[in-house]
C-alpha cells in the first residue's frame, strides 16, 4: 500500500507538505520521499529509508532545507518515491500508488518497440514508478501519457506528478483508491487521506472520481480528463486501512466500524462478559457490537504505541508476529475468569490472531469468542498491494479448504464464499478449532456492504466473493 500528499502554495510549502505527509505513515513503513519545485531553484527532492524510524524523524533536517511552492511526498511499503524525472515532457517528479500486474508484459512491449532501459532496484525489481513514467513519456502530451498508463496497466495505477506548471493528480481508473482535494485562503492540495490536511488549515473541498485527471495550482484546481462513470472503490479501506477519522465517498471510516460492529451483535447468541476490539482498528467495530448488544466494552490489553507505533513494522513475517504479541500488553484484572468476545477487522493468515487468543488464554481468560469485522478473505488481491503473500495459499481460508477438500484444483469457491451453504460453516468450524477460538462467526458480506451505505455496484468485493 501507500498513502501521498502534495501542496500548491502562494508561500513555502514544505511545512504543510511535512505533516501532510507524515499523517500518512499508517499506509507504509519501507520508503518515504518528498519532492518540492521552486522558480529560483527547480526541484529538490529527499528519500529516506523509514524501516527503523518514523518519517519525522528521518525528514525533520530536510524539511529545513527544502524550499517551494510546490512539492509532493509519499510514504510506502514498496519503491523508493517520488523520483525526477526528464524527458521531453520536461522534468518532473512522479508518484504512483497502486498494483501492476502486467510489468514483464509492458516491459517486454517497450523493449520491443524500441532502445530504452530500467535501473533495477536492490531486491532485482524494477521501481514501478519508473515504469509507469517510462509508459507516460510514450504520448506528446502528459495527460494522454497517464491516461495511456492507466490504459495499458492490469490493476490500479493513482499517478501524482509535480510539474512547473502545477501538480497532475490522477485518480485510478475505478477508483479503487481515494484521491481527495482540500483548499485554504494560499493554497489547494490533495491527499489519500482527507484527515491528513485538517489540522493545517484546509477544509474538504472534493474527492476526484474514477480515472478523473486535474491540475493544481496555487490559484485552484481544473479538471483536465473527467472521471468515469463506474467505480470498485476497496472496501477493506473502510474496514482495516483508512485511518478512523477519514472518509471515503463521503462514508466516514470511524461510523462504518461502528455499524459492522452492530450488525456483528444483531445476528449474534453469544453471552460473554465483556467486548473488546484488537488495538486499533477492532475498537470501534467493538464499541458498535457492545452498545448493540448491552454487553459491556473493555480493553482487556493495550497496545503499547511509544516505541512500537506502527503494526505494519517490521516487514518480515517472523519478526511481525512476534512484535505484534510484544505490543499488546495485558490488564489481568479485566482478563482473569472472563469470557471475552474478540472482534478483530480480518483474519488473513490466522497466526496474530491465533497467538493473541494463546495470549489471553495465558493470562486467565476462559472463553474467547471471536468475531471478524469482515467476511473470510477468500482471494489475493489483484488491484492493491495491501498484502504481501506471495501466495493465496497464505490465506488461512485456502489452507482449510484444502485439507477438508482434498481434490483443491476442482474445488467451487464460490460455495466457501456463500454464508448459508455447509461448506461455507465446514470452513468456519475448522478455522475455529484450529485457530483455538470458543467460538468463530464471520460478518456477512451483505450485512458490511450495508454498513458502508453506498450502491454495491461501487465497491469492489473481490478479495471476499471473487467478482470483479
Amino acid at each position: 500500500m501507500g498513502g501521498f500528499f502534495g501542496v500548491t502554495s502562494k508561500q513555502d510549502c514544505v511545512f504543510d507538505l511535512y505533516f501532510g505527509t507524515d499523517y500518512h505513515s499508517h499506509l507504509g513503513t519501507r520508503r518515504a520521499g518528498m519532492a518540492v519545485y521552486s522558480k529560483d531553484d527547480g526541484f529538490d527532492r529527499a528519500i529516506h529509508n523509514i524501516e527503523n524510524a518514523p518519517f519525522r524523524t528521518k525528514f525533520d533536517k530536510d524539511v529545513n532545507k527544502m524550499h517551494g511552492y510546490m512539492g509532493i511526498g509519499c510514504i510506502s511499503d514498496y519503491e523508493p518515491q517520488p523520483l525526477i524525472v526528464r524527458s521531453h515532457h520536461g522534468t518532473y517528479a512522479i508518484m504512483t500508488v497502486g498494483k501492476i500486474n502486467n510489468t514483464d508484459e509492458i516491459i517486454k512491449r517497450m523493449f520491443d518497440s524500441g532502445h530504452t532501459h530500467f535501473l533495477e532496484m536492490s531486491g532485482g525489481d524494477i521501481n514501478a514508478t519508473e515504469l509507469v513514467a517510462a509508459i507516460i513519456n510514450q504520448k506528446e502530451h502528459l495527460v494522454e501519457g497517464i491516461q495511456h498508463a492507466q490504459d495499458v496497466i492490469d490493476g490500479s495505477m493513482t499517478i501524482v506528478l509535480l510539474t512547473p506548471k502545477g501538480i497532475y493528480a490522477a485518480r485510478d481508473k475505478m477508483g479503487r483508491t481515494p484521491v481527495a482535494v482540500g483548499k485554504k485562503d494560499d493554497g489547494y492540495c490533495i491527499s489519500f487521506e482527507s484527515f491528513a490536511y485538517l489540522n493545517l488549515g484546509y477544509v474538504a473541498d472534493r474527492e476526484l472520481g474514477p480515472g478523473e485527471i486535474v491540475i493544481l495550482t496555487p490559484e485552484g484546481t481544473q479538471t483536465l480528463a473527467k472521471p468515469g462513470e463506474d467505480m470498485k472503490i476497496c472496501t477493506f479501506l473502510w474496514v482495516y486501512y483508512g485511518y478512523p477519522s477519514s472518509s471515503y465517498e463521503g462514508i466516514s471510516v470511524e461510523e462504518m466500524r461502528y455499524e459492522c460492529g452492530k450488525k456483528l451483535a444483531q445476528r449474534d447468541d453469544a453471552t460473554p462478559d465483556r467486548v473488546a476490539g484488537v488495538p486499533d482498528s477492532g475498537i470501534a467495530h467493538a464499541i458498535g457490537y457492545a452498545n448493540e448488544s448491552g454487553i459491556p466494552f473493555s480493553r482487556p490489553f493495550i497496545k503499547y504505541t511509544p516505541t512500537w507505533p506502527r503494526s505494519f513494522m517490521p516487514t518480515i513475517q517472523s519478526k511481525r508476529n512476534l512484535i505484534a504479541k510484544m505490543k499488546l500488553i495485558p490488564v489481568h484484572e479485566l482478563i482473569q475468569d472472563k469470557s471475552l468476545l474478540l472482534i478483530d477487522d480480518s483474519i488473513v493468515r490466522g497466526t496474530q490472531l491465533r497467538e493473541t487468543t494463546e495470549f489471553l488464554y495465558q493470562s486467565g481468560a476462559k472463553e474467547v469468542h471471536v468475531r471478524p469485522a469482515c467476511p473470510p478473505i477468500l482471494y489475493g488481491c489483484k488491484y492493491l498491494n495491501f498484502s504481501r503473500s506471495t501466495s493465496e495459499m497464505d490465506l488461512i481460508t485456502r489452507r482449510i479448504i484444502e485439507q477438508i477438500s482434498g481434490d483443491y484444483k476442482n474445488v467451487h469457491l464460490e460455495k466457501f464464499s456463500n454464508p448459508d451453504s455447509p461448506e461455507y460453516q465446514g470452513m468456519i468450524d475448522e478455522i475455529c478449532k484450529q485457530l483455538n477460538f470458543t467460538s468463530l462467526r464471520y460478518h456477512r458480506l451483505d450485512d458490511m456492504i450495508e454498513s458502508v451505505g453506498l450502491d454495491p455496484k461501487k465497491l469492489c468485493t473481490y478479495c471476499w466473493d471473487g467478482k470483479e
